[in-house]
């Protein structure tokens, strides 16, 4: 795909030109387009109050229709919603069409202008991918990010651009609250492994907290880093923390907002000690590719030492706390073995094993 044909392909997920439409009628985006592309996009510098929500789905049809149906309630309207669609087949396509004749239809009534909402299929499996097709089709100054699972909370905008305004900080992160069904195992509801740290509104985030699921950021400042989301790291997960924290090397600054609220229900697939030991290991080579990266200080000989072999007496000592905690619940087994398993997966990241989540 050219630059020239990025902007057709924008009509068209606006609902104008069908000229760059795939055979299915979806629009598809080129994850191989150049820098060029945009540019084209973006002729103009957005005015500093505007506000683009993107999303990126995969097969979640019904938990993104809830989520777009959150962002048209919003007490501070988004200015545009993209929604990139990894699933080749489009087959999220309907959903946002819906949700667009909602909108048109109370804008009609309200007397109001519709909001931008622009749907793409970008087809190859890669969230990296993905999450830069949504920078790339944004026309804001501010990206809110928010994950296809989650709920926002009517007042989410206004309270990222809030702390955003005062803070004057290039990026905000807020709280993503795990919902535990009432039907999960009691050791799962008691062992908090889904929850994420929070912090005082203002507080600076620390470069371990750094993620994509609740945050709005400048979309120049994303701009400027290049790569941004890596497309290394496009089927493993990792990508989000990757460039937060080249950002945040930069100079750029995050804060918190613990009012900016998104929820997310835990799915059933998620509610075993299976998938809970996975994720650790997951994070634990992610952690490993950032400290060997340089991201988190220099990458020396002598560090990395230090790291791995404490990494290696970290899982050791994961594996003995978990069996003498049994006695005092499952939960704390649970968690104990969780942190070996993360400090293994740092170890593995010594010979190149990746976990591939999105794969």
């Amino acid at each position: 795909m050219t630059a020239a044909s990025f902007p057709a392909a924008r009509r068209d997920a606006s609902g104008g030109s069908a000229a760059s439409n795939a055979s299915d009628g979806s629009t598809a985006c080129d994850p191989s387009a150049p820098s060029a592309a945009r540019a084209a996009l973006h002729t103009g510098v957005p005015d500093e109050d505007t506000v683009s929500v993107c999303v990126c789905t995969y097969r979640r049809r019904e938990k993104l229709s809830l989520l777009l149906d959150d962002l048209l309630r919003q007490h501070r309207r988004p200015d545009q919603i993209v929604v990139v669609d990894n699933d080749r087949d489009g087959s999220a396509r309907d959903v946002v069409e819906a949700c667009r004749a909602r909108m048109e239809s109370t804008a009609r009534t309200e007397g109001a202008e519709p909001i931008d909402l622009i749907y793409v299929v970008q087809p190859e499996k890669n969230i990296s991918l993905t999450r830069n097709a949504t920078v790339d089709y944004a026309t804001s100054y501010w990206l809110a990010m928010a994950d296809d699972d989650e709920r926002a909370a009517e007042d989410w905008i206004a309270n990222l651009l809030r702390t955003a305004r005062s803070s004057r900080a290039d990026g905000v992160l807020g709280p993503a609250v795990p919902l535990v069904p009432d039907t999960a195992p009691e050791w799962i509801r008691r062992g908090g492994f889904y929850d994420w740290a929070r912090f005082p509104t203002g507080t600076p985030v620390p470069t371990n907290g750094l993620r994509a699921g609740n945050l709005i950021v400048r979309r120049d400042a994303i701009v400027a880093m290049q790569p941004m989301f890596d497309p290394a790291y496009g089927l493993t997960g990792g990508e989000d923390g990757d460039l937060f924290m080249r950002m945040q090397a930069a100079g750029y600054r995050f804060v918190w907002c613990d009012d900016a609220v998104v929820t997310e229900t835990v799915e059933p697939g998620r509610l075993t000690l299976a998938w809970i030991l996975r994720r650790a290991r997951r994070g634990g080579q992610d952690f490993a590719r950032h400290v060997m990266g340089g991201k988190l200080g220099p990458a020396t000989p002598a560090r990395l030492t230090v790291f791995f072999l404490r990494a290696v007496l970290q899982m050791l000592l994961g594996g003995v706390l978990a069996v003498l905690t049994l006695p005092l619940g499952r939960h704390r087994a649970a968690y104990w073995l969780a942190r070996a398993y993360a400090n293994y997966g740092k170890l593995t990241a010594l010979w190149g094993s990746r976990d591939l989540e999105y794969a």
